[in-house]
């Protein structure tokens, strides 16, 4: 399985505004893709970052899946991100493999 995680510290006034988004649009958009199988959001409790940091990560059957999205959707999706919570955050993202 391949996961496909976004590391994101957002604001602290924002919070909760941008998991809302992110519950009710981005995620859903993402997901809409076809691409992943199933999504969670983990909240860091012990970031040493200043705001709020969360972990959305989803997961896809196989690679081709995810290069499938990266290809066709994940910039679009990103610059709609961007552009709704400008200069609020700081994303990274990690893709990662389960081991058997």
């Amino acid at each position: 399985m391949i996961i496909f995680n976004d590391t994101v510290i957002i604001e602290e006034a924002t919070h909760q505004k941008w998991l809302k988004w992110m519950q009710d649009v981005h995620i859903p958009a993402v997901m809409a893709t076809g691409h992943f199988k199933s999504y969670q959001i983990l909240n860091v409790i012990d970031s040493p970052n200043e705001g709020v940091t969360y972990c959305v990560q989803y997961r896809a059957d196989s690679i081709e899946d995810f290069n499938q999205f990266y290809g066709k959707h994940l910039h679009r999706l990103q610059a709609i991100h961007n552009q709704e919570f400008e200069n609020q955050f700081v994303i990274f993202n990690t893709l990662m493999k389960t081991v058997d």
